[in-house]
């Protein structure tokens, strides 16, 4: 599903306009940003949690050359399916 078809469906079950669909999907993806940003997790009951994981630094090989490389550590965002979701799925 891409952002526009999902735009359209949260429209139609919210029973409003695509434009204030896309503002609500819109603040929700900025407010998760931010807050995983803050380092903060984002925990929708029945759903799932946002959250930031850290990386190590490690070392890799350049596929073409086999030449060993390193690869710096860093931050990732993280999204585990909640118990609701998982059911409502599997």
């Amino acid at each position: 599903m891409t952002k526009a078809e999902l735009i359209d469906v949260m429209a139609e079950k919210a029973n409003t306009s695509k434009a204030a669909a896309k503002r609500f999907l819109d603040a929700f993806t900025d407010t998760v940003t931010d807050s995983l940003k803050h380092g903060d997790k984002v925990t929708l009951v029945g759903f799932g949690t946002f959250s930031v994981t850290a990386r190590k630094a490690r070392k890799g090989r350049n596929p073409r050359t086999g030449a060993e490389i390193k690869i710096p550590g860093g931050s990732a965002p993280k999204f585990k399916a909640g118990k609701g979701l998982k059911d409502k799925v599997s």
